[in-house]
């Protein structure tokens, strides 16, 4: 080319300017412009813009201050505009401020949404955590017990059937502290006021509470005591078995008398008892004749009624102004009074309600004392979950069989066989039935006077299938007995 060949861009000696690119305060070439000034034909600019500005308009750097932004956001509309049209879909930073802002804006309500969650969370979590460490630093481990059936593991029986759970309830008749309210301060020392022998079914569709008189006459084994004595073997009342040697000396006494290994054990004194009955908003009873016990602080009316905590440990208490004032009959007043707590729990959800289930829990581990198989709230609450589905009707209620004692009718022995066929039921996993004594009586007269096939008395029958013995169970309505 001629050496007077100028570029519309600029000239070529000018290092600060590429070819294509306008000078700032110079007007853009109109299309089409020749590169030479010889009349050859037009050659097409290869780095002209595809916006381009027409001739005799000033460009962006000749716009006036202010109008600038308008242009550059039209600029860059028809940009992606174009860009779409032919399908390449480039962007640049430019095309992102206004989304970006708007997203700015809205990312501060995100993250304070987010961080209020976390915090709810992290306060549920920890008022979750506080509660599950009290329920579970309430409950008091009792290691001495288990030290000492240790010592005597070869003269414990072995268990028959698997998943079957045998737990012995204990109520403490301590006077001591809070429960010296309830009668004379004997120091401090223990007895044995209530003892059930709980006996959880492996398919947990039933449930057997079998009470054993405190006045049983029954041989306890030798046992170390709380200074460390051993006491001879003797036959004696049963709850000398708890005063002379504790938990462990009653769990073998138990084991001796049953035959059945006893796997847990827990001890609950007075004032549990009360606060489980407050946490459940009090236990409906039904009496016949109205009470006035001085000695068991209890005075009530006949009829239905719901007792609270002070008032129903009165009632299960009370001896010498209730029936015949025997211990027979004070146990299955608590029985029945068990039921219709277990009934309470069950029918008003509180066992699938963890804001109902937590007084209850509270109000029990505070005066309760297990073994360490039970010594937790995970272990007790797996143990309430494998028994909230057991029917009313299946939590049955009795007394082992007795009699008064022959050489002293302030006292009880068993009745055979049908102690031990009970026993041999409860070892071996297999079913037994309850029904009320009067029904029971009815019965037993009905089958001693069937006729066998010879035309006699029926003291050869067959036995039934299933045992069935006196007692009651938590669907029962205390105002029908």
């Amino acid at each position: 080319m001629d050496a007077d060949v100028t570029d519309s861009a600029g000239t070529p000696a000018d290092p600060d300017h590429r070819a294509g690119d306008t000078p700032q305060g110079r007007s853009q070439e109109e299309p089409g412009a020749t590169d030479s000034t010889d009349g050859s034909e037009p050659v097409p600019q290869k780095d002209a813009p595809q916006d381009e500005t027409p001739q005799g308009e000033a460009t962006d750097a000749d716009a006036p201050q202010g109008s600038g932004d308008e242009d550059k956001a039209e600029s860059s509309d028809e940009s992606r505009a174009d860009r779409e049209a032919d399908g390449t879909g480039a962007q640049t930073w430019a095309d992102h401020p206004k989304d970006g802002s708007a997203s700015r804006r809205k990312r501060p309500w995100l993250r304070w949404a987010a961080l209020g969650a976390s915090f709810l969370v992290m306060i549920s979590a920890g008022a979750g955590w506080w509660l599950y460490k009290k329920l579970d630093g309430n409950i008091t481990t009792d290691t001495s017990a288990a030290a000492e059936l240790k010592v005597y593991e070869k003269e414990r029986p072995t268990p028959v059937v698997m998943d079957a759970q045998n737990i012995l309830l204990i109520g403490s008749d301590s006077r001591s502290g809070d429960n010296r309210k309830y009668g004379r301060d004997d120091g401090g020392s223990q007895r044995s006021d209530t003892t059930i022998l709980l006996h959880l079914a492996a398919d947990r569709k039933s449930a057997t509470a079998v009470s054993l008189p405190r006045d049983l006459m029954v041989e306890v084994p030798k046992c170390r005591t709380g200074d460390d004595k051993e006491t001879r073997e003797q036959f004696t009342q049963f709850n000398s078995a708890f005063e002379l040697g504790g938990t462990a000396c009653t769990i073998r006494t138990v084991e001796r008398l049953t035959g059945i290994r006893i796997d847990h054990h827990m001890v609950v004194d007075f004032n549990g008892f009360k606060d489980m009955v407050d946490a459940v908003d009090g236990v409906e009873i039904c009496l016949k004749e109205p009470i006035d016990d001085k000695d068991a602080r209890l005075e009530l009316p006949a009829g239905r009624q719901t007792l609270n905590g002070e008032e129903a440990l009165g009632y299960v208490r009370a001896r010498k102004t209730l029936g015949d004032g025997s211990d027979t009959e004070r146990m299955e007043r608590q029985q029945r009074f068990l039921g219709a707590l277990v009934n309470k729990m069950q029918s008003n959800g509180v066992l699938l309600n963890p804001t109902r289930l937590y007084p209850v829990l509270d109000a029990a581990t505070k005066s309760l004392t297990t073994d360490s198989g039970l010594d937790s709230l995970r272990d007790l609450y797996d143990l309430v979950r494998s028994m909230r589905d057991v029917p009313t009707d299946q939590v049955q209620f009795l007394t082992v069989p007795r009699q008064p004692y022959r050489q002293n009718v302030n006292r009880d022995e068993l009745v055979e066989p049908d102690a031990s066929e009970l026993f041999k039921q409860l070892r071996e996993d297999k079913p037994v039935a309850v029904v009320p004594a009067d029904e029971l009586k009815e019965k037993e007269k009905a089958q001693d006077e069937k006729p066998d096939d010879t035309g006699s008395g029926s003291g050869s029958e067959s036995p039934t299938p299933t045992p069935t013995y006196s007692g009651s169970s938590a669907a029962d309505d205390l105002c029908e007995q």
